[in-house]
């Protein structure tokens, strides 16, 4: 004889399961506009995408070039007391990261007058990232101040994972969303006294800005167990990641 009660308890489990699938899946706001999108390419023949965000135009990728708008070559140190010695401008490529994380630079490459940004473009300053977090959220009270700020901006901006590529480890409630296509990569650093930061990947993602505090630099950090997004200023010896904005 049939169960009377299997019918009910299987059409139980089915919503159950459901509601739990459409729990552990934060989309992005479905009202969001599709953001305008373009590329631009460096004095390499590398090629970027760029996003219009709020008024301004932002690379959506990291730098990857290793010359100067003049064609002098940036130096390649792997070496780490090489690195700390460095107040030209050096570059380094992180172990286990791929071509489109791009290249981890000292603040001396960022700064060098030949200029690394491509023609047309410069660094993005400590002003033009708080916009660009003002742009997801972050609230007026927070712009300003040190360390972890704000509540989601971070994940807002990481990179949103698809069905092949994992570009930020799951962590607990904290999601990749790329909400206005920004893109933001774990790219790592570089530390002051030469050593690599998190060698893993998919971890961390550390950015300068062009915007100095006395001998230190302004730059931006997320990190993968973390919806916020971290700012202080630091030694022009780190190794980070860079992204450029247009001119006007």
């Amino acid at each position: 004889m049939k169960s009377k009660i299997f019918k009910p308890v299987y059409l139980l489990i089915c919503f159950s399961t459901l509601l739990f699938l459409f729990q552990s899946c934060k989309k992005k706001d479905d009202a969001a506009p599709e953001p305008q999108t373009g590329d631009l390419t460096d004095i390499e023949g590398n090629s970027y995408k760029t996003v219009k965000i709020a008024d301004k135009w932002w690379m959506a990728q990291n730098l990857r070039v290793k010359s100067y708008n003049d064609g002098t070559l940036i130096k390649e140190l792997t070496n780490a007391t090489d690195w700390v010695a460095d107040t030209v401008g050096s570059f380094y490529k992180k172990s286990l990261t791929s071509e489109e994380i791009g290249l981890l630079y000292n603040y001396y490459a960022v700064s060098n007058s030949k200029n690394i940004a491509p023609v047309g473009w410069h660094i993005a300053t400590d002003q033009e990232w708080k916009d660009l977090e003002k742009s997801v959220g972050m609230l007026p009270e927070d712009i300003d101040k040190t360390s972890w700020r704000g509540t989601d901006q971070g994940e807002k901006l990481m990179k949103e994972r698809n069905v092949t590529t994992t570009y930020w480890e799951k962590y607990n409630d904290v999601w990749a969303t790329d909400e206005i296509g920004f893109a933001a990569l774990a790219g790592g650093c570089r530390m002051f006294n030469g050593a690599e930061g998190d060698p893993a990947i998919q971890h961390t993602g550390f950015w300068w800005t062009a915007t100095t505090e006395g001998n230190e630099v302004w730059y931006r950090y997320l990190d993968y167990k973390n919806k916020n997004v971290f700012r202080y200023h630091g030694s022009k010896s780190y190794g980070f990641s860079v992204r450029c904005v247009k001119d006007y």
